[in-house]
């Protein structure tokens, strides 16, 4: 089933196509804004790799000389590496589209946007964060989403969503925000020193400027989105959770206040050790047939999760 629908981000129509292209994978969107068009495709497996301790997400970014009418000539006839935007704008991608897949999700998956045509007005890498996760919405890839992205510029006082580059140059700020329906996922940008108060109302005119987007895509995946796999995340143990909370959170709090930095990870690597030691005998006889991969610490690891204004929370997973 082709699908092509449009919405309004700012001052540009935005186009969403899914069905046409790329329909052995498992999620593709074609997103096209004035003369620029990018195409994501979104690929998975349904079986997670053995003995993997992370999400094996990974992210390309392809900006292809065609895309501007040019063929790489001279000695190098053919695509060089990856230049310095393109991978910053893939990390773009990755960073807010990452935390949404279920904790303990192994299984492999990969993002490619590749820039299939340009134009000198429409930035392409924004097209690209709209075009990822609504691909990732849309396949059978469990997933927490949608959510989407868009530039912020200011130019003369006036907030713009998706400024083209000429606007980009003229304006004092420049911010990158990806947002869900209810919240704020990500930001990363720079100012000319404006007010914080100026830089909160940016912010929020990112989220409304999105909004639509976002319900624009939950209607595709009412239409076309695929089934997602079903997945349950291991279980742990029960009253795991706080006995690591009783005997690490004190430690952990204590280990924020160093201000060498080499310092803290080294003792937050000790923490984890100590925890481990003292927890995993215990938990172990409760579950002796468990056969879950590891790596290190016996049959079980410990992840602990803190911040610098300690706020902790802490996990170990069987």
């Amino acid at each position: 089933m082709i699908i092509k629908e449009s919405v309004k981000i700012g001052n540009h129509t935005v186009t969403l196509e899914t069905g046409r292209i790329a329909k052995q994978a498992q999620g593709s969107v074609m997103v096209s804004c004035g003369g620029t068009v990018v195409l994501v495709t979104v690929c998975g497996t349904k079986e997670a790799r053995p003995g993997v301790d992370f999400l094996p997400l990974s992210v390309d970014y392809i900006e292809k000389t065609y895309a501007s009418g040019k063929i790489p000539g001279g000695f190098f006839k053919r695509e060089g590496k990856l230049r310095d935007n393109e991978i910053l704008t893939a990390r773009l991608i990755d960073r807010p589209c990452r935390p949404l897949f279920p904790e303990g999700y192994r299984n492999e998956i990969q993002v490619i946007a590749t820039v299939l045509s340009a134009d000198k007005e429409v930035p392409p890498d924004m097209l690209a964060l709209l075009g990822a996760p609504a691909a990732i919405h849309l396949s059978n890839i469990p997933w927490d989403g949608p959510i989407g992205g868009l530039r912020v510029g200011r130019v003369n006082g006036e907030f713009v969503a998706n400024p083209t580059f000429e606007q980009i140059e003229q304006g004092d700020l420049e911010l990158v925000v990806a947002t869900s329906k209810d919240a704020i996922v990500m930001v990363e940008g720079e100012c000319k020193e404006v007010s914080e108060e100026d830089l909160l109302e940016a912010l929020f005119f990112a989220q409304k400027s999105v909004q639509p987007f976002i319900e624009l895509v939950e209607k595709m995946r009412t239409a076309a989105g695929k089934e997602k796999w079903a997945f349950e995340p291991a279980a742990k143990p029960e009253g795991i959770d706080a006995k690591v909370a009783e005997f690490a959170t004190a430690k952990v709090k204590e280990a924020c206040n160093l201000v060498e930095k080499h310092d803290r990870y080294d003792r937050f690597k000790e923490i984890k050790k100590e925890t481990v030691a003292a927890l995993a005998e215990a938990f172990r006889s409760k579950n002796p047939t468990s056969k879950r991969p590891t790596k290190s610490f016996g049959s079980t690891r410990c992840v602990l999760r803190y911040s610098k204004r300690k706020s902790v929370s802490m996990v170990v997973i069987w």
